[in-house]
């Protein structure tokens, strides 16, 4: 909604006078009424839009999610409602932002186990190996 926006805002297309309540605690896939066609090497994240999540707890719980660049279908957002009430959601309400990104496109290798990999100095150390 601003000239500089990463984002580009997504829509619910419920239908003209239609809605969705979201309960506390509920997770519904919303239907945006887009399908559209990605190009190789990159991908669409759909995210939260930041006040929603906010000021209603309304979020996106595999958020970022990912639009494939093979993907036609329509694109619908999964919303959950992380709140204390419960959330309508009324036909043309923003329900959260695309951001179009490059990925890099890998091609995996089987190695056998973990020592035929290369070594590095952290090695296996994970999960605050390299402090708070």
């Amino acid at each position: 909604m601003s000239p500089l926006a990463a984002g580009l805002d997504l829509f619910a297309c419920l239908g003209e006078g239609e809605t969705m309540s979201l309960a506390p605690g509920e997770t519904a896939l919303v239907p945006s009424g887009w399908a559209m066609a990605v190009p190789p090497g990159w991908e669409i994240q759909v995210r939260p839009r930041s006040g929603l999540a906010y000021k209603r707890g309304i979020t996106i719980p595999n958020g970022p999610g990912t639009i494939d660049a093979d993907y036609r279908g329509e694109v619908k957002v999964i919303l959950r409602n992380s709140g204390e009430d419960a959330f309508l959601i009324e036909h043309g309400d923003r329900v959260a932002q695309l951001v179009v990104a490059p990925v890099a496109l890998v091609h995996p290798e089987v190695v056998d186990g973990v020592d035929a990999l290369e070594k590095s100095e952290r090695g296996a150390g994970g999960f605050g190996s390299t402090g708070l």
